[in-house]
């Protein structure tokens, strides 16, 4: 007997599936009867959700971006956690590549040079998305006496398109020396727009992998 679905319990199902193939076999070498053959459907079935695998990849895209923002926002919301702690766990809640899916092959997917539309779609969502969770912390910090500014949200909105510029995957050409140095001047920057105290923000230097003095 033919098991009909919903559409929507029938798209996870194929999304679901493309999630783990790819993060196993990788995006190139996935191919669409992998998929059909691992969610138990037929080839028309597929196409009558997704036109293409490059489809497939868009709304995985699509579905990350609302888990991150969803994690970074239950993160922000954790008060018990310290301000300048929380502003770390949030940023560090965005990182996609810690996923245990297809979060690796999602971005190298995003960042090769055909893909620009997807990598476009995804800093949008993140330069959109962050500042408003990060700005009510930055007012914590204000009640707290650790920053003195009175543009939170326009501060956030700054740090989080430098940071995702600047420090993107496709900024591959810097030398470590040279992503050090940005990243010093980063945090020096950010501690100014947020009136905190000089050396209050070096901890975020985490995010980048590095400890306080820019080695590994």
């Amino acid at each position: 007997m033919r098991v009909v679905k919903e559409a929507e319990e029938r798209r996870n199902e194929i999304l679901d599936a493309a999630d783990e193939l790819f993060g196993q076999k990788g995006f190139d070498g996935t191919s669409t009867n992998d998929i059909l053959v691992k969610v138990g459907i037929a080839r028309g079935t597929l196409y009558h959700h997704f036109k293409s695998k490059e489809d497939i990849m868009d709304a995985l895209i699509e579905r990350y971006s609302v888990k991150l923002i969803g994690a970074a926002q239950e993160v922000a919301l954790d008060k018990s956690v310290p301000v300048i702690e929380r502003i770390l766990r949030v940023v560090m809640a965005l990182n996609i590549n810690s996923d245990n899916g297809s979060g690796k092959e999602v971005m190298e997917h995003i960042h090769r040079p055909q893909n620009a539309l997807m990598h476009q779609k995804i800093q949008k969502v993140i330069i959109s998305g962050v500042p408003p969770i990060l700005t009510p912390i930055i007012l914590e910090g204000i009640e707290q006496g650790l920053f003195n500014t009175p543009y939170p949200y326009e501060c956030m909105e700054m740090v989080i398109v430098y940071a995702n510029t600047i420090f993107d995957e496709d900024r591959a050409d810097m030398t470590n020396e040279e992503r050090t140095s940005r990243v010093l001047s980063f945090i020096f920057n950010v501690e100014r727009l947020l009136g905190a105290e000089s050396g209050s923000l070096m901890s975020v230097m985490q995010i980048f992998g590095k400890g306080r003095d820019g080695n590994e």
